[in-house]
């Protein structure tokens, strides 16, 4: 049985003209240290969801991705984030939502499908949750990034939010699928949000259904872009439903819901999906996604950033 994993690290307006060499070079070795970390489970036969998770935790301790260390700052000047993780073998999930200070919000979700009877837990109850659990805990510092800060200040004062850069639109949400040898599929997303969100906004990372999805009889889903369009258009899911109901491809129902639903409605992003037939599929909207695959059957790792 052949294993596959796939990882995002955001979607938006990434062009090449806009990108040094250096900065091209920092990206794909965050985006390989991740596969790296994930390929290693998957190879000695692991889970799936054991895959997804460490994988996600690769890209939330690197300051370069909005989620984790790198989470941008909500209007409070405190980071709040949110996460999903989900299995295909028995549709199980775990989900948290504005916490604050949790190094690994995805573990944190992962530990809300393995030590509770809950699906979805949020802000202050799932931080008394991650204490419980012995979860690890970071203070601001850890999280406090000038770029991040600069990003705050440069609209704190006015009703707008923004997404991962001003000056290159970017959803900076991170995110991971795998098929495991033994067959079964899983999905992990996490995201630090919008630079000046208020009202305990949500996006979609925390949606089972919306951002992520994984169903052993059809697809894994992570999804990142303009969260308040995922929500409305149940992106992940409708990639599922799509080759449950329709018979559709994995690229096929990709495609469908990221460039013909998603953009009649106004939303940009993408996703990344796999099946369990082995097939991965990057689908976005946008001028780029961070990416990056690798399979039982690759020679080596396949990274890319632009369209």
């Amino acid at each position: 049985m052949r294993y596959t994993l796939a990882i995002h690290g955001g979607a938006g307006t990434i062009i090449r003209a806009q990108m040094s060499n250096a900065q091209e070079e920092i990206y794909n070795a965050a985006l390989l240290s991740a596969l790296n970390v994930g390929e290693a489970i998957l190879k000695k036969g692991g889970t799936s969801i054991d895959a997804v998770e460490h994988t996600v935790c690769v890209l939330e301790n690197n300051p370069l991705f909005n989620a984790g260390r790198g989470a941008v700052f909500a209007h409070s000047g405190r980071h709040e984030m949110e996460a999903s993780i989900m299995e295909g073998k028995n549709l199980r999930a775990g989900a948290i939502a504005g916490v604050r200070n949790v190094k690994n919000p995805i573990s944190l979700a992962r530990l809300v499908i393995d030590r509770s009877d809950y699906v979805f837990m949020c802000a202050e109850g799932a931080e008394e949750f991650a204490k419980q659990c012995g979860v690890e805990f970071e203070k601001d510092g850890y999280f406090f990034t000038d770029h991040r800060f600069a990003q705050l200040m440069e609209i704190r004062d006015s009703d707008k939010v923004m997404m991962d850069h001003s000056a290159e639109q970017k959803f900076g949400t991170v995110g991971a699928v795998a098929l495991d040898v033994h067959g079964n599929l899983a999905a992990a997303t996490s995201t630090g949000g919008l630079t000046n969100k208020r009202y305990g906004r949500l996006g979609d990372s925390s949606i089972i259904g919306s951002g992520t999805y994984a169903n052993n009889s059809t697809c894994a889903i992570s999804c990142t872009g303009y969260g308040e369009y995922f929500l409305r258009a149940v992106v992940a899911y409708d990639v599922s439903c799509l080759m449950e109901y329709k018979g559709l491809s994995l690229a096929e129902a990709c495609y469908e819901v990221i460039n013909k639903k998603l953009v009649k409605m106004g939303g940009e992003g993408g996703l990344i999906a796999a099946d369990a037939k082995g097939n991965i599929d990057f689908a976005f909207n946008s001028e780029g996604m961070y990416r990056g695959k690798i399979t039982s059957e690759s020679t080596a790792p396949i990274i890319s950033i632009y369209r």
